[in-house]
């Protein structure tokens, strides 16, 4: 897969079902439910930002943003294991970022496992900080490193 095959468009409820099954595949402790996707984008556009990345029709990725300006927060970001290693997750946090910016945030939030290497190289190469860790924030032993891109208007231009 290359990211030129990869198209991004808004999620809509109907991914619901296909991001549930990605989460139990990536989240399997911890999954978000087609009912919490739903009530996310019960609240789009007014807080919520989400996005779909879609290959031949099948969706590869997603990711999420609330917005309550002057911060936004990233409240997901998924890539489908066939999609990995190919630059989607850094493309997709790339659309978040920028809608942070369209929305007047000055700062972008997020929590992301300890343990999870990939992700935070990939938010320590867009310039994300970290800032404190939340002990035990996801289960017992799986500790949140809290994350902050801030000031936004210089960053979100950047290529990833």
């Amino acid at each position: 897969m290359t990211i030129a095959d990869v198209r991004l468009e808004p999620l809509r409820w109907w991914h619901a079902p296909a991001c549930a099954a990605l989460e139990q595949v990536l989240f399997g402790s911890d999954p978000w439910s087609e009912a919490t996707f739903w009530s996310e984008l019960a609240r789009a556009p007014e807080s919520r930002w989400y996005v779909a990345a879609l290959r031949d029709g099948e969706l590869v990725g997603y990711a999420g943003l609330a917005a309550l300006p002057p911060e936004a927060d990233v409240q997901t970001i998924a890539v489908a294991p066939s999609a990995q290693g190919g630059g989607l997750g850094s493309r997709l946090l790339t659309a978040l970022i920028e809608e942070a910016g369209r929305r007047g945030c000055t700062q972008v939030m997020l929590e992301v496992r300890a343990g999870n290497a990939a992700a935070l190289a990939l938010y320590g190469r867009r310039g994300f900080v970290a800032l404190s860790r939340r002990r035990d924030y996801y289960a017992p032993g799986e500790d949140a490193v809290v994350m902050r891109l801030s000031p936004l208007e210089r960053r979100s231009e950047e290529a990833p």
